[in-house]
């Protein structure tokens, strides 16, 4: 049966206050205004006989005297292959005018996967992205955040990604995105195909913090189901930031005792209850999840990156429009790299990033005057090689192509003997056609 009230003691930001017994953490809530209309909310805290909900939308309309009816239940995504394609906001509403979604629903914010049913991450997911297919392979079920600041290209790297995968399905969650943001998303799914695998769950910089709360959650629990169906399903959200700051502000309006900047005590735990989602399910498909942590004035010890780096398997460092090779990190690559992609992948990676760090000081010595030896001056030639055809976010490159590239960088400035690699690996891999200069 469900309960009605017909009082609201407080109302405060998206926060509001209403005398209930016998509710429970999480449960939905109609509140029905005057003028005839409606909006949903759903409970945040409960203390005594005071239950304090959060309003999806905007509080504006909202009076003492409205009513509010407990529906007895969690808040629900729908899951249907008719998702494919559409657009959502942060309460699962369609937002692009298509036909109403029916279908499964499903709980949100459940827990992360029985432990019993995931397997040891053993594949890889292709980009077609040199600077991550080659030298920090992303594998299926990581969960691994690009960290980054305001201004870099951190969104048109996440829709090539969302391009060139190989997943079977991209779930997108955007999290305070600006209108232009939001429809370059759309746009490049339309213009690159990509759509007829996509779901988009967004959250608007105008809209409110409670449904920017949501986004992950939202787009969690439906990758889930797909997953349950065999899919392989890339997760890919921008800006946990933005996820964190909404945090932050609901938590202030409940006055709660800040922590670390300002932030609640449980971002840490909130943080990893949405990365844990990223799993190989036994038998069945995955989950994998790349999102976009912007560093507020590039600081990566601002909590919000730094409670990430401890939960996710790794990082890309964007910055620059590129992905740094010495910042970027990724933990499972070692269980790909060389066991399911080619033999000579590990040495060529090794070997290109550590000539790539060698060229760095070549520069400095070049930079303060120094004059430079003919090691120096191959070093600088092979630098902007491997910059032009390597780190540019422009180049696309099944990883195979990917490595026979860079090896003909390594012939074009290198001997053999010059490049620290295995003899037996160069022997075989290294292009007879091309030398350099003598």
């Amino acid at each position: 049966m469900r309960k009605v009230y017909d009082r609201i003691i407080d109302l405060r930001g998206n926060l509001i206050t209403v005398a209930a017994e016998g509710v429970s953490l999480g449960e939905l809530a109609r509140i029905q205004k005057q003028n005839g209309t409606s909006t949903y909310a759903s409970v945040l805290r409960f203390e005594d006989d005071l239950a304090t909900l959060q309003v999806f939308e905007s509080t504006r309309g909202i009076s003492n005297g409205d009513q509010v009816v407990f529906l007895g239940r969690q808040i629900q995504a729908v899951f249907a292959n008719d998702l494919l394609g559409r657009r959502l906001n942060g309460a699962g509403v369609s937002i692009d005018g298509g036909a109403e979604i029916i279908g499964e629903r499903v709980d949100i914010g459940q827990p992360s996967f029985n432990p019993t049913k995931r397997i040891i991450p053993r594949e890889q997911v292709r980009t077609n992205i040199p600077m991550i297919d080659v030298f920090n392979c992303l594998v299926k079920s990581q969960k691994i955040p690009i960290f980054s600041v305001a201004g870099e290209p951190y969104n048109a790297l996440l829709m090539r990604i969302a391009n060139q995968t190989d997943a079977d399905v991209v779930v997108i969650g955007g999290m305070g995105l600006r209108f232009d943001d939001y429809q370059a998303f759309i746009d490049n799914a339309e213009k690159e195909g990509s759509i007829e695998k996509s779901v988009f769950f967004i959250h608007q910089a105008t809209d409110s913090p409670v449904e920017c709360i949501l986004v992950p959650d939202m787009a969690l629990a439906v990758a889930e189901k797909f997953a349950l169906e065999g899919k392989d399903v890339l997760v890919l959200m921008t800006d946990m930031t933005s996820y964190a700051d909404a945090l932050k502000e609901i938590a202030i309006t409940m006055d709660q005792i800040p922590s670390n900047r300002g932030y609640p005590g449980s971002l840490y735990s909130d943080l990893a209850a949405r990365y844990e989602k990223a799993v190989d399910i036994d038998g069945s498909g995955s989950i994998t999840i790349i999102s976009v942590t912007t560093m507020p004035g590039g600081d990566v010890t601002h909590p919000i990156p730094d409670n990430t780096g401890y939960i996710t398997e790794g990082q890309f460092y964007l910055h620059g429009g590129v992905i740094d090779p010495f910042g970027s990190l990724s933990r499972l690559k070692q269980q790909v790299i060389g066991k399911v992609t080619r033999e000579d992948h590990n040495d060529l990676a090794n070997g290109m990033i550590r000539l790539y760090a060698d060229s760095k000081k070549a520069r400095e010595r070049q930079g303060m005057g120094f004059k430079l030896s003919r090691w120096d001056e191959k070093l600088l030639r092979y630098s902007l090689l491997f910059e032009e055809k390597m780190m540019s976010l422009e180049v696309n490159l099944a990883l195979e192509k990917a490595l026979d590239l860079g090896w003909l960088i390594l012939a074009e400035c290198f001997h053999p003997d010059e490049v620290g690699i295995k003899k037996q690996i160069s022997d075989k891999y290294w292009p007879k056609e091309v030398s350099p200069d003598q």
